[in-house]
């Protein structure tokens, strides 16, 4: 697995971001500014040791799980004992290769037994949802060999059909309309049955994070959700 970490001795709000397969630096740093302390996990199955910075105080800790990183943060949760104040999943769910609530068994493992340049290319083309959205966003795509493509999927597969029930429990959950990585009504499924996770549907790719400036217009965009939904509810 591997670890970035932005710190400035300043902050005293954390955002924790648990990245999906394919993932690197790259898509998340964009997001980042001088408000927060920022850690990212990804890539898994590197031969690298968990990194976690010195113990520090933080009025607010966040936690974002996207796509497969909800899987990833539950089964990471023990190992790094940050605890939060709030979390976030975003499209993805705790059963990420399952026909019922996430991407079905036989699409992943095709995806898994056929990683190529050109498939690879479709996948994040595919996340961004159009190639417009694609393209505008180049400079985010990851560089990731094909070796460290193909290790660390194989790797999340074989540990999500390991994993049992982690007692890790999500705030709120945010999934995209227009999701063409993980199919969206799998996915809404799977929170409809979570009573105590607040869900918010959005008109969005799998891939959503540049229409946030930053984490924390992100964050409190969800957090206002609820508010809203609330007021609406009541009026």
């Amino acid at each position: 697995m591997k670890t970035y970490i932005r710190r400035r001795e300043k902050n005293d709000q954390l955002v924790v971001l648990y990245g999906g397969w394919g993932a690197d630096e790259n898509f998340f740093t964009p997001f980042c500014n001088d408000n927060f302390d920022f850690i990212l996990f990804y890539d898994y199955s590197a031969d690298e040791a968990l990194v976690l910075p010195e113990t520090k105080t933080y009025r607010k800790i966040t936690i974002i799980g996207w796509s497969l990183g909800v899987w990833a943060a539950e089964y990471l949760f023990p190992k790094t004992g940050i605890i939060p104040h709030t979390t976030i999943a975003v499209n993805g769910t705790p059963v990420p290769a399952d026909d019922r609530y996430g991407i079905p068994l036989k699409i992943f493992e095709g995806t898994l037994n056929n990683i190529s340049e050109i498939n690879i290319d479709k996948f994040y083309l595919r996340m961004f949802g159009d190639k417009r959205t694609y393209l505008k966003n180049s400079d985010k795509i990851p560089h990731r060999t094909i070796k460290s493509l193909n290790d660390e999927l194989r790797w999340l597969y074989n540990r999500m059909m390991e994993q049992k029930e982690s007692g890790f429990r999500w705030d709120y959950a945010v999934t995209s309309e227009t999701d063409r990585v993980i199919p969206s009504e799998n996915m809404n499924s799977y929170w409809r049955m979570q009573k105590s996770t607040r869900h918010i549907i959005v008109p969005l790719p799998h891939y959503f994070f540049p229409n946030w400036d930053s984490y924390s217009d992100f964050i409190r965009f969800v957090e206002r959700y609820k508010r809203i939904s609330a007021i609406t509810a009541t009026t």
